[in-house]
């Protein structure tokens, strides 16, 4: 998939995961090695742990007419993910599905976290959110909420009871990523809840987020830091909401 985002309303999404071997894994073994070595240098916190990656997906029309998006995930080293990205995607056509949490105050304002430093997206602004790993993996299903909600307390501080979640999901689709997005409103003010998350922030040095932005409307959007797939979620929300 090229092009511009593509942005859908989903009822339901509906992965496993399956015991596969990634071929580009097994076959760039050196090249990988050679690579998260350099890596670590440069960033000496980033982890090399599980994650998931979809290896096929598709979307179908559930009985009642509403859209479910359904696939399959395999286990992989994060290392072994990032040398995929940086090699320019070689092989078979696996993709990145992960979910985000959306987060909004009660008067409807964005709230997105400044990745810090140390981490590998470094200044990058977007939503709590995390490649999906093992322990979100519960009878054999991958419960992409559970991560969002799992995210959004470890990045945060902000635990999704509080907040009102949104039914049924909003994924951006673009080349190689599936963004699934889970609106979270709190019951507070945009600045109110920017204050207590930077607040979280300032006591742990190894936050994963650095600062907290509000967006209320298009022109908020750091167009040089805000990956295009965020950019696209949240224009498509704020138009949706001025047309009501």
């Amino acid at each position: 998939m090229s092009g511009a985002p593509r942005v859908l309303e989903i009822a339901e999404l509906d992965f496993v995961l399956e015991p596969l071997q990634w071929g580009f894994a097994r076959t760039h073994g050196v090249a990988i090695a050679s690579h998260w070595a350099k890596l670590i240098k440069e960033k000496p916190e980033v982890y090399n742990g599980r994650i998931l990656l979809v290896a096929r997906r598709a979307l179908s029309a559930r009985p009642d007419g509403a859209i479910k998006l359904e696939g399959a995930y395999f286990e992989a080293d994060y290392a072994d993910f990032v040398a995929w990205q940086a090699f320019g995607d070689p092989g078979d056509p696996v993709e990145n599905c992960f979910s985000m949490a959306a987060l909004r105050s009660v008067e409807g304002a964005f709230l997105l976290g400044e990745m810090a430093a140390h981490t590998m997206n470094a200044g990058q602004i977007y939503f709590p959110a995390g490649t999906p790993d093992p322990s979100d993996v519960f009878a054999g299903k991958v419960d992409l909420e559970a991560s969002a909600r799992r995210e959004l307390f470890e990045e945060t501080g902000v635990s999704a009871e509080s907040a009102t979640v949104r039914r049924g999901w909003t994924v951006v689709m673009s080349e190689r990523r599936i963004a699934c997005m889970k609106e979270m409103t709190l019951p507070l003010l945009a600045d109110e809840a920017k204050a207590r998350i930077d607040a979280f922030l300032a006591r742990d040095p190894h936050a994963e987020l650095s600062r907290m932005h509000i967006v209320r409307r298009p022109d908020d959007i750091d167009p040089e830091r805000t990956p295009d797939f965020v950019a696209a979620y949240i224009r498509a929300k704020l138009d949706f909401r001025r047309a009501r």
